[in-house]
Formats: C-alpha cells, sequence, structure tokens
C-alpha cells in the first residue's frame, strides 16, 4: 500500500522537527517536505504533490486560516490544522474546521512530551488522507418551510466526527429558535467543546450550550457534549455527564448518548453524521428499535463515509440522505403531529 505523502507547514523550525519526527514514526507516512510559511508551503505543495498537509494556525506572511481559505478555493486538498491552546488558536482552528479542515491537533504544552501530545496526530493523517474535500463554496442551508411546532417530549440526538464541525453548522443553521431538544455528541478534545458550543449559539436561531450535569431538556435548546471526561447521557429528562471508560476509543461516546436515549421512553429521532470509525451505529441500532425514526449523511456529501456506513450496515438507518436535507426532515420527525409540512 502507498504511504501518505505529508507536507509539515509550521513557522517554528522546532515544531516542524517534532511534527515531522512523530509522523516518521509510522510506516504508512511519509514525511515528504517542510515549509516554514504559506509562500513556501505554496511551492512545496506544487512540488511535492503532497496527499495531506499540517498547517500552522499563526504564522508570518498570511495567517494559516488565510492560507486554508486558498487551499480550498484553488486546490482542495486535506488538511489538518496544528493549533496552539489558547483562546484564539481554538477559535481559529474551529473557523478552520468550518471552512473544510478535516481535522486539528492541539500543540504540546508546557512539559508535555510531543510524542503524547500528539499521539494521536499520524492516525488522524491517514484518515484525512482518505477524507472527501470539496471545493470552498456557499455553505447551503435548507431550512423548514412552513409551520413549525415542536413537541415538547421529542428528543433529537445527534452523533458525529470528523467532518462534523461543517456538518452540525449546516443543519442547525437551519433550525429555528424553538427546535426540538436536542442532544449532541462530536469528537472533539476538551478545550474545543466548549468554544464550538459558543460559535454554534452565535451563529444558530436556537440556544446552543455546552451540556452540564443536570441540565433540563427543553425546546429550543441544544446540548453538546463536553469533550475529554464524561460521556453525555439522557436519563429522565435533563442531561446527565457519566465519567465511565472510553467506549469505541472514545470519550464521549456517540453510542453511550444513543444508548440512553433509546431507554428515555420519551419520543425520539437520531441522525448520524460524518465521521471515521463505527461510533453510534449499535446505539442508533437501538433507538430504531425503541421506536425512534433514524436518519444518516448519505455517502456523497460525507467527508468521511465511516460512522454513517457502519450504521447504514448494521440495519441502524431508516432514511440517508444529503447534509443540506437533513435539518428539515430531522424537523418533521420531532413536530407535533399535523404541525410541519412533509419533506421530499
Amino acid at each position: 500500500m502507498n504511504r501518505v505523502k505529508v507536507l509539515v507547514v509550521d513557522d517554528s523550525a522546532t515544531m516542524r522537527s517534532l511534527i515531522a519526527a512523530v509522523l516518521r514514526r509510522d510506516p504508512g507516512i511519509e514525511v515528504v517536505g517542510t515549509a516554514e510559511d504559506p509562500l513556501d508551503a505554496r511551492a512545496k505543495i506544487k512540488q511535492l504533490n503532497p496527499d495531506v498537509i499540517t498547517l500552522d494556525v499563526e504564522m508570518p506572511n498570511m495567517n494559516g486560516l488565510e492560507f486554508l481559505e486558498k487551499i480550498m478555493r484553488l486546490r482542495p486538498m486535506p488538511v489538518v490544522m496544528v493549533s496552539t491552546l489558547t483562546q484564539a488558536g481554538t477559535d481559529v482552528t474551529l473557523a478552520a474546521l468550518e471552512i473544510g479542515a478535516v481535522d486539528a491537533v492541539a500543540k504540546p504544552a508546557v512539559g508535555v512530551p510531543a510524542a503524547e501530545a500528539f499521539a494521536d496526530l499520524a492516525e488522524k493523517v491517514k484518515s484525512a488522507a482518505r477524507a472527501r474535500v470539496r471545493p470552498l463554496e456557499q455553505r447551503q442551508v435548507q431550512g423548514h418551510e412552513g409551520s413549525y411546532h415542536a413537541d415538547p417530549h421529542h428528543i433529537l440526538a445527534i452523533g458525529s466526527s470528523t467532518g462534523g464541525v461543517e456538518a452540525l453548522l449546516t443543519i442547525l443553521q437551519g433550525f429555528p429558535a424553538d427546535c426540538p431538544a436536542t442532544v449532541i455528541t462530536q469528537h472533539m478534545p476538551a478545550t474545543f467543546t466548549r468554544s464550538f458550543a459558543a460559535r454554534l449559539d452565535k451563529m444558530t436561531p436556537a440556544h446552543v450550550s455546552e451540556a452540564v450535569d443536570g441540565a433540563i431538556l427543553k425546546p429550543g435548546h441544544i446540548y453538546l457534549a463536553p469533550g475529554g471526561a464524561y460521556h453525555l447521557t439522557v436519563t429522565g429528562g435533563r442531561c446527565r455527564l457519566v465519567a465511565s471508560d472510553p467506549v469505541n476509543g472514545h470519550r464521549p461516546s456517540v453510542d453511550v448518548l444513543f444508548e440512553s436515549v433509546a431507554r428515555s421512553g420519551r419520543p425520539m429521532t437520531g441522525a448520524i453524521l460524518t465521521g471515521m470509525g463505527k461510533d453510534g451505529a449499535r446505539g442508533l441500532l437501538a433507538m430504531r428499535e425503541a421506536g425512534a425514526q433514524t436518519f444518516g449523511q448519505d455517502e456523497a456529501s460525507c467527508v468521511v463515509y465511516g460512522m454513517p456506513k457502519a450504521a447504514y450496515e448494521l440495519g441502524a438507518v431508516q432514511r440517508q440522505m444529503p447534509l443540506a436535507r437533513l435539518a428539515p426532515a430531522l424537523l418533521e420527525s420531532c413536530a407535533v403531529r399535523g404541525a410541519s409540512q412533509s419533506v421530499a
């Protein structure tokens, strides 16, 4: 099998060396070159034709976000952002994921060995090489037409991973302010989820927040699982954060969320979006068997058709559809009967 060719872009010689050293330990990766800024990177991309680039956020001559926009417009290719853990670094990285970067990793904090901080970098790079990267274009948002009235008892549960930042924004921008009570598990480092919830809250009509233990589920509110230490579950109409072992290699896990919703006894809808692996497939099947309507993002619109594929092959998905059509379909599923128009 051909090795994944990687170009490392960072203005720090030390960081370029660290990232390259970590990647070279993986026999499936070939570091074909390094670049110190976007101008250098542009020439190296033409010369070396890498499969993936790792891209620093803050660089001279042109910052990583501006360079990423040019890449996605002129020569779309998989990009993994390498970010500091500062607030500014986190905000720019989330913006990069919205533009089309496939994934992100955090630079080592002071005192943290590079091998530990970049433990999953090689896997993210190899996953990025298999991702579908499309030219940057206006995001298509299909909102709900006609009147809509949320069923106050209905729960909408969504799971996503690689490519999920853009997918979630597309869906949630199509929701009205009185959307169904929505719980989301997106695979994301702990340092990013609070900022991501805040960005979604500013960019969508409904209220979005990082889930806290005991929060009451109610229409017009969207609850994002905090990254890192807890699984998000639903019990008795409330969010519950559970400090248990990772499931499918993830914490929070989509399976854990979906399985708790399946046990809730409430009317429910489940949706599984773009992402690597199979997390969420078993849980979505449990929801379907408990009476939920279940949806999966289709292959053509996924950055990575892993999680939706696993759920579909397991029989957990009732309807697959393009990302642009999911918002109205999910709303119709969660509406009070007779209060919404049908979705084609």
